[in-house]
């Protein structure tokens, strides 16, 4: 039998059940590190977080909720902080090139600390589901953002379509965060990957050629 959420389920959490709801989340985190989405049930969450499926009903309705509850929780927290870093760096002169460096690192850092639900994003998103497409838009939305800021002051004031390339700049950095470990196997050099990241972030913001090249 399935049971249905409770009727107030959308209420304001207090910090006992907010602190329930995060071991949920948490304990999903720590499941599709070891298996795939398909494979989630809600058994195994409710005994991963040390309580019972009636007491995870309380608070998401499927295993999918919680999953891309979780999707939310990440992107909510993480999309600020890749714009924040984009816009607090000073993108003049050689400052560029470290700036550059900072945000491939961060782009990098992010899906090795969230790569699995990273990837149940992208797996959602690539079968069409909305919900979860407008998760990543919100994740890619924020760091494009800051992107578009940085080109429009751009002081040659060459670029021609900013929307365009804030758009290539993330989509070219998720994706090579997102297979990093791939194209090591493949032979390239983590560290080279990092630093030809750069290179197209510092190229495309600056209208310069990177120093050195």
């Amino acid at each position: 039998m399935t049971v249905q959420p409770s009727p107030d389920a959308d209420r304001q959490l207090g910090r006992r059940g907010e602190a329930t709801r995060q071991r949920f989340l948490s304990a999903i985190a720590e499941l599709l590190e070891e298996g795939t989405y398909r494979e989630l049930t809600v058994v195994d969450v409710a005994r991963r977080a040390g309580t019972s499926p009636a007491t995870f009903y309380q608070y998401f309705a499927t295993a999918e909720d919680a999953v891309l509850a979780l999707a939310g929780a990440t992107v909510d927290v993480s999309g600020p902080e890749l714009a924040a870093l984009i816009e607090a760096r000073d993108w003049t002169d050689a400052h560029g090139s470290d700036a550059s460096l900072s945000v491939a690192d961060a782009f990098i850092a992010l899906w090795e600390r969230h790569r699995s639900i990273l990837r149940v994003i992208d797996l959602a998103t690539d079968e069409g589901d909305q919900r979860f497409r407008d998760v990543r838009t919100r994740l890619l939305g924020a760091p494009a953002e800051a992107f578009v800021v940085v080109l429009r002051n751009r002081p040659d004031r060459q670029v021609v379509d900013p929307l365009a390339d804030a758009g290539v700049l993330v989509s070219m950095l998720a994706h090579v965060s997102a297979h990093i470990e791939g194209l090591q196997s493949w032979g390239a050099d983590r560290d080279e990957l990092r630093r030809s990241m750069a290179r197209v972030v510092f190229l495309t913001l600056t209208g310069q050629s990177p120093p050195g090249d």
